[in-house]
């Protein structure tokens, strides 16, 4: 398949990619490492072909909801991962899935499949570096919850992990479609009553992105309750490594930056609440950045967030 119908097939997924899967239908994306648009066999042999430099430093590379690895490519067909290889002799790795599924049973895949590749690596493997865009970021958290639990040995490798315009506070349109599909069945019209199931058509990965459930007991929550406010999240990050954190804005103001962010992801959400130390230019904290005039798909393939990305990485301790 090409890279455009790969990419269709991405947008089907986020949409209705929970349908899939229930159906059996074979647009479904099964969740695997790709390599060159191709799946990537989790075997020593197929990795040492597809990277035979492969050494002691890995990043995986998760994208976001609707989309495939490519969302990740610079118009010249770089992107963070293989500049990463060249300034830094780290090797890439791409997973891609169906982001229509639940983040909790997305996040359980990808823990298995990073146990699986540290079984596989076809050298010594001293550390895995997470990068995740956007949903990309919820189902890392989700599956380093899963390997804490479960005690899988790859978590012991990550020492940092990366979020790219993030909403670990979850995102306010889907909080206001889930309050608007409320009221709406609430009223005893068989019209208003069907926009509200039409709307609830949507897939379980969007559905989990209005308070970033990443643990099936939040959706189930989730349930319970219904609210516009930006939520707290119950599961904090992980302790054992670094976190950090990028958002984008769509403007240099204040003002717009705080109400619109990168016109997708809340900066309170993506900073998991620490705007307040995140100011253009610079890193007060450290471990959070924000990147004034870079809209949210433009946070996977900019400049400037790679020359983040590469200072954290670049960090030793």
């Amino acid at each position: 398949m090409g890279k455009k119908l790969d990419e269709v097939i991405g947008v089907l997924n986020g949409t209705i990619g929970d349908h899939l899967a229930r159906t059996g239908n074979g647009l479904g994306i099964a969740m695997g490492l790709y390599h060159d648009g191709q799946p990537l066999a989790i075997e020593p042999d197929a990795i040492r072909a597809a990277h035979p430099d492969a050494g002691a430093r890995a990043a995986l590379l998760v994208h976001g909801i609707m989309c495939t690895e490519s969302v990740w490519q610079f118009p010249d067909g770089s992107d963070y991962g293989t500049m990463l290889q060249r300034d830094l002799g780290i090797t890439p790795l791409y997973v891609r899935y169906n982001s229509g599924l639940s983040i909790p049973d997305n996040g359980a895949s990808l823990a298995r499949l990073l146990e699986s590749l540290a079984g596989a690596w076809p050298a010594p493997l001293e550390e895995i570096i997470l990068i995740g865009f956007s949903m990309g970021g919820l189902l890392v958290r989700s599956a380093c919850h899963t390997a804490h639990r479960e005690k899988l040995a790859w978590l012991g490798m990550v020492r940092r992990a990366l979020y790219v315009g993030t909403p670990h506070r979850g995102a306010p349109t889907e909080r206001a479609g889930r309050v608007l599909a409320r009221v709406l069945r609430a009223i005893p019209e068989p019209v208003t009553r069907l926009i509200a199931d039409i709307g609830d058509l949507r897939s379980d990965g969007i559905k989990d992105l209005g308070d970033a459930d990443v643990r099936h007991e939040d959706r189930a929550r989730r349930r319970d309750t219904i609210s516009l406010r930006d939520p707290r999240h119950p599961v904090p990050l992980l302790d054992g490594m670094e976190h950090h954190l990028i958002a984008g804005s769509l403007s240099q103001s204040k003002w717009l930056t705080m109400l619109f962010g990168d016109a997708i992801v809340p900066v309170s959400s993506a900073t998991d609440g620490r705007h307040g130390e995140a100011q253009a230019g610079g890193m007060p904290s450290g471990d959070v950045r924000l990147i004034p005039g870079v809209a949210h798909l433009g946070l996977a393939h900019h400049p400037e967030v790679y020359a983040q990305i590469r200072a954290w990485c670049e960090e030793t301790k």
